[in-house]
């Protein structure tokens, strides 16, 4: 179900694209990314959330929203051109802190194994986090221990590097453990090929102008959802689990 923006509050500070923050018709409050983000964002957030939320992973509430054009015809110093009318994707405001180094022992470990995995997956090298910091995309709930996983706008990564992802990802100690258990990486083949079974459906869900990179829809979107799934269905080869 589409959410309905009635109110567009301001434009962040943080995060690579500057989500605008809006407010929905169900009263949340939305981070939304819109035209202005690039479509190829849109595309990978919508199916890598997905794909995610299908394996079980904390990830924050999103969905799809409107945003009126009458919301945008006041907007004469055009702040808000970069969000645009239409549909675009909006992730629902969490009541989070920032992920701190010492809590990293606090999150269970087969939470940390199954975004390890996830990200190598869906070629996700924006995980990045060591002792001298880093922006791994994640925040804690405090008060109930728990992860929260956001942004996936750099999925499906066309220069993903297996080297740097294994030496920067935040849970890569974890990396061992997982390649080196047969009966592990058989489990984790099942959980994928689970979750691939909603693709059509994670697809056919896609609004039609994202397939598009302007107003007008006459020039084509640069994301492909077929090499994308390509991509998805490397877990069937023998050397998905050769990462040591």
């Amino acid at each position: 179900m589409t959410v309905e923006i009635l109110e567009i509050i301001r434009r962040s500070d943080q995060g690579m694209t500057k989500p605008f923050i809006c407010r929905g018709n169900d009263d949340e409050i939305y981070f939304v990314k819109g035209f202005g983000a690039g479509r190829d964002s849109l595309f990978k957030e919508w199916i890598a959330g997905k794909l995610g939320l299908a394996m079980g992973l904390p990830i924050a509430p999103f969905s799809l929203v409107n945003i009126p054009e009458e919301l945008l015809l006041s907007d004469t110093l055009e702040k808000y051109s970069d969000l645009g009318a239409g549909i675009a994707f909006g992730s629902c405001k969490q009541t989070v802190t920032e992920l701190s180094f010492s809590v990293i022992s606090d999150i269970p470990i087969q939470t940390k194994r199954d975004l390890l995995v996830f990200d190598w997956w869906v070629f996700n090298e924006d995980r990045k986090y060591t002792e001298q910091g880093g922006n791994p995309n994640l925040f804690w709930k405090p008060n109930k221990k728990e992860l929260v996983v956001i942004d996936h706008n750099q999925a499906f990564d066309q220069t993903f590097s297996k080297e740097s992802f294994f030496d920067l990802h935040i849970f890569k100690e974890e990396a061992p453990a997982i390649c080196g258990d047969f009966l592990c990486t058989g489990k984790y083949n099942q959980r994928l090929a689970q979750a691939l079974l909603q693709w059509d459906t994670i697809v056919d869900q896609i609004p039609a102008s994202w397939y598009f990179a302007d107003n007008e829809m006459t020039v084509p979107a640069n994301f492909n959802p077929k090499l994308a799934f390509e991509m998805l269905n490397r877990y069937t080869r023998n050397d998905f689990w050769i990462w040591l």
